[in-house]
């Protein structure tokens, strides 16, 4: 069963959530709507779906039209009732297609910073894992409000919202689970990205930080994504079954 990773730019990529959907025995095709071209497949021949970050923000529609066609993909996939993962600008164009506001963050987050899970987190499958002492990596400007009807997941001191489900099988994650040392290194190497750091002290700052928390995320990341991975895995046999 194929996984569906929708990129919004080529150095946006899947990290190691790519790697896990290969270990599982699963194929992974990356599309953009930017590209004007047509799905692969079919949607509901996919196992999941991913929705990853990009440059833009989620309210640019006048400069990348596609933006908004994005929004009526993901309404589509929500009521197929897909697995959908949406990181960093995928987390706010899902919560934008579920009806919340997308808006201006109080201060950029760039860099790692701890993340702190909600109550709900406890009893849910992905965020069971996360304890209150991991650190994330973050590199976002915008935030958004809570989905109706959305469980609210974790939260960052400078940054209320960082995860919801809704439903049992869509997420939406503003943190960059997938991101790697490799991954983090080629966005430091991106004019663009590395434009909005400013002081050549704030990457090597990113740097050291990557340094020490890397090791851990990644556990952390593959234990979350082999759940995620699962949320079609089961969901598949049971829909056989149930057309017998």
């Amino acid at each position: 069963m194929d996984v569906l990773a929708i990129i919004h730019g080529e150095s946006v990529r899947s990290g190691v959530f790519g790697d896990v959907v290969r270990e599982r025995g699963h194929g992974l095709e990356e599309w953009s709507l930017a590209w004007d071209t047509p799905l692969p497949k079919p949607v509901d021949a996919y196992g999941a779906v991913l929705v990853f970050g990009g440059a833009m923000h989620a309210d640019q529609d006048l400069h990348h039209p596609w933006l908004r066609e994005e929004g009526f993909f993901l309404q589509r996939l929500l009521d197929l009732h897909l697995p959908v993962l949406g990181i960093c600008l995928g987390a706010q164009l899902l919560a934008a297609a579920l009806g919340a506001s997308v808006r201006p963050n109080r201060v950029r987050e760039i860099g790692w910073y701890r993340l702190q899970p909600a109550l709900e987190a406890g009893e849910d499958r992905l965020f069971r894992h996360f304890d209150g002492s991991q650190h994330v990596f973050q590199w976002h400007a915008y935030t958004f409000d809570l989905p109706p009807g959305a469980v609210h997941l974790a939260s960052s001191e400078s940054c209320e919202h960082q995860a919801f489900r809704f439903g049992e099988r869509a997420y939406g994650l503003q943190f960059h689970l997938e991101a790697d040392e490799a991954l983090i290194r080629r966005w430091l190497n991106v004019p663009a990205y590395r434009a909005e750091l400013g002081a050549e002290a704030a990457v090597e700052r990113i740097l050291h930080d990557t340094h020490g928390h890397v090791g851990p995320a990644l556990k952390l990341s593959e234990r979350v994504f082999h759940q995620f991975i699962e949320l079609f895995e089961w969901r598949r046999p049971a829909l056989r079954f149930a057309s017998r």
